[in-house]
């Protein structure tokens, strides 16, 4: 059988073997065992084509082998086992695999992950012979067949740039998202979101960027993916790389980062651990600072207390503490508090972190940060998206940019950007998808220009400046100023929504506060 079947896509033939496990409907639930899998199948035709290109200049494999043992250096990854024929692909050791499919096929992924350090904690945790309740997570014949459906591709140097299998490697953990439910937003952002967060931000070469929950880590490839194309334009082949830090508190999904990185074949720091709590980015026990910050951090985070932000030691929380039942803000400053002088950030929210308490009398937490920023003039632009984007919620979301340096930008015929910010109302930038929509790259190319140029263009963007914002209460969300509709003879439906969630969430808010009052009472 051929080692290498052309006839397919590298994603459909991703997703075949994903199904082979348990077919399409609950291939999302076994990506712990695919995924790496794929990316050992990576490691160890990349290992055959290396030593393979020094065979070619030495004449003699047994020699070659020998002397990559003594020095692991030769080789960007190293795999200690050998097929009985040295000829035979080293991947074939795991294809032959007969008897304790599982047992033996985690033990050769610990092995792996002994000889190379940068993989240890990635692809040795996990355990292809799992139980629960007695019985195998997945059996010996469903591994036999996802190992053969994995042979049939060769992911060598020569059969598969850098860019291609990495692309496909996000294509499976977006088709994963589609099935994994409320949990998928927790390690995967809509690639369109993240292509214009990383144009807009526009990196350049040698730059710090930082993601503080990184998921996949897809927010921080798609910066170093736009610098490179960027230095293509420039004709420019050696330019220093961008160095990409990352957090994440899920332990699957920290994994799931750093084979991604390896397979987009970029280099990153990625961390393990609770951000907001324990920070793991520091220099002088001072929160290290990035020139540029991308995130998309759970919307409406309610497992951080009060008392995460009274005793931060950090002091990241200038703004005031939010409201126990989002973390929004809490976010937005932790990513703040992460800038250089002259750093910028984009950061994905729910809308309702730019609206939530403008217009009432109340004192309400989240405003009078809002209100801070604005003071402050740290806000650059708020980018309402469509909806229906994300896989974990159908709510449109927006993108807050920061900028902590913006006095001498301009605005076009508007002068300075100081005390303004650009709105941008893409609402209706989209193609309906299944099972999500998208943002047609002409739609992309549309927002970015804009907010690179700081157009205004009716019923898309508009600058304000501070006056008009004090006016509205704070109130940033894009819908606020710019209305889509032809004829305003009633509100936008958006529009509505949007105030209905603000709403929900301020009387959940006052339940909570009545609670704890009527606790102290002893009620």
């Amino acid at each position: 059988m051929s080692n290498n079947n052309n006839s397919k896509s590298l994603e459909s033939w991703i997703w075949d073997a994903a199904c082979a496990i348990r077919g399409a409907q609950d291939a999302p639930k076994y990506k712990d065992f695919i995924l790496p899998l794929i990316f050992v199948k990576r490691l160890c035709d990349v290992f055959d084509d290396e030593v393979q290109k020094i065979t070619d200049k030495i004449g003699d494999k047994k020699r070659v082998l020998k002397l990559i043992e003594k020095d692991r250096k030769l080789t960007r990854f190293y795999i200690p086992f050998r097929p009985e024929n040295i000829d035979d692909p080293t991947w074939s050791v795991i294809r032959k695999l007969s008897t304790n499919i599982g047992e033996e096929l985690t033990n050769k992924l610990r092995d792996i992950a002994r000889e190379n350090p940068r993989l240890q904690g990635i692809i040795d945790r996990v355990d292809f012979n799992a139980t629960t309740h007695g019985q195998r997570d997945i059996d010996d014949d469903k591994l036999s067949n996802l190992i053969e459906e994995i042979s049939k591709k060769r992911l060598g140097l020569k059969d598969v740039e850098p860019d291609i299998i990495g692309r496909s490697y996000e294509y499976l953990i977006r088709k994963f998202a589609e099935g994994g439910g409320q949990s998928a937003g927790e390690f995967y952002t809509s690639k369109e979101v993240g292509m214009i967060i990383a144009r807009i931000l526009d990196p350049e070469p040698g730059m710090e960027v930082y993601d503080p929950c990184c998921g996949s880590a897809g927010l921080l490839i798609k910066c170093q993916l736009v610098l490179q194309e960027k230095m293509e334009l420039r004709s420019k082949q050696k330019y220093a790389p961008l160095k990409l830090y990352g957090q994440e508190f899920i332990g699957t999904t920290w994994a799931m980062a750093n084979m991604n990185m390896v397979i987009h074949d970029m280099e990153g720091t990625i961390e393990i651990g609770d951000t907001m709590n324990s920070p793991k980015f520091k220099e002088r026990n001072k929160l290290k600072k990035f020139d540029l910050v991308t995130a998309n951090p759970m919307w409406n985070q309610d497992n951080f207390n009060q008392s995460t932000y009274e005793n931060d030691e950090f002091e990241r929380f200038s703004a005031g503490f939010p409201p126990n039942g989002t973390a929004d803000w809490g976010w937005v400053q932790h990513i703040l508090a992460s800038l250089k002088e002259n750093g910028r950030a984009g950061i994905v929210l729910d809308t309702g972190a730019v609206s939530r308490g403008s217009g009432n009398q109340s004192t309400n937490r989240e405003k009078e940060i809002r209100k801070w920023f604005v003071e402050k003039d740290l806000i650059e632009g708020v980018l309402y998206l469509p909806e229906n984007l994300f896989y974990n919620t159908s709510a449109p979301g927006i993108v807050l940019f920061l900028n902590k340096k913006k006095d001498n930008l301009p605005a076009g015929k508007a002068g300075s950007r100081k005390n303004k910010i650009l709105l941008i109302n893409a609402s209706k930038e989209f193609q309906k998808g299944q099972p999500k929509n998208f943002i047609p790259e002409e739609n992309q190319n549309k927002i970015v220009d804009t907010y690179l140029n700081w157009k205004e263009i009716e019923k898309f963007s508009k600058v304000i400046d501070k006056d008009e914002i004090v006016k509205n209460d704070y109130n940033l969300s894009p819908t606020r100023y710019i209305h889509t509709a032809e004829e305003e003879t009633y509100r936008p439906i958006g529009e509505i929504l949007e105030d209905l969630r603000e709403l929900e969430q301020e009387q959940k808010e006052i339940d909570r506060e009545l609670k704890n009052i009527f606790k102290k009472l002893g009620y």
